[in-house]
């Protein structure tokens, strides 16, 4: 059964005249408006993509790999992988010679997936991966969208003013001031200064046979 209309105004209401009730005048308002504004200084708009928008430091673009010396920083501690809610980022760790002992084997993220959190950037201990001022991707199918170590990986230089801008973020005035240490990126047990004092030790309470000394 149909409902019956109900007047719902208020009183005192102001009815609308003729010309309100057709909203022309506010249209023609809202146009004259729009056409002042277009020849008004500055101009906030770019002529895409001839012109492109170059973000400040502070901005999330596409997350990359720092590249230092010819190899990625990263120890492959699979931090990153852990922390990113959509779970784009995967990668293969191997044992390798010489005083860094880990590093990807293969490290891939989906774009797609991807929604430029920065939590890989943060919690990062060498700083491997931080994330870029690169917006502008354009992609065929699924497969482009997923990118490797060749796409991943961008000279250290490239990226000084993003790593300056992390610098400032996490130097506090009343602690002094910050630098990543480069010596972060070495973490060999086969040469660890820790272990071999540890192992000095060891060796003083230990007897020639081979049984812990008795304390004195």
């Amino acid at each position: 059964m149909p409902g019956t209309p109900v007047n719902t105004a208020t009183a005192g209401e102001r009815t609308l005249n003729f010309w309100e009730r057709l909203y022309l005048p506010e249209v023609f308002k809202g146009l004259g408006y729009s056409f002042r504004k277009i020849y008004k200084e500055p101009m906030y708009t770019f002529q895409y993509p001839e012109e492109q928008w170059y973000p400040p430091d502070s901005y999330r673009g596409r997350p990359v790999l720092v590249e230092e010396e010819g190899k990625t920083r990263c120890v492959s501690c699979n931090l990153c992988a852990r922390a990113c809610p959509p779970m784009a980022i995967s990668m293969q760790s191997r044992e390798m010679e010489g005083p860094k002992e880990r590093e990807p084997e293969w490290f891939e993220i989906n774009m797609l997936r991807c929604i430029y959190c920065g939590f890989c950037e943060e919690v990062c201990p060498e700083e491997a991966i931080i994330m870029s001022k690169e917006y502008d991707m354009t992609f065929q199918d699924r497969d482009e969208a997923i990118f490797g170590l060749d796409r991943l990986m961008v000279p250290k230089e490239r990226l000084a003013d993003r790593l300056d801008w992390l610098a400032a973020q996490r130097n506090p005035d009343s602690q002094g001031a910050w630098s990543h240490r480069t010596d972060n990126n070495r973490h060999s047990l086969r040469e660890s200064s820790f272990l071999a004092s540890l192992a000095a030790d060891m060796s003083g309470d230990t007897a020639t046979d081979g049984t812990l000394a008795a304390d004195a």
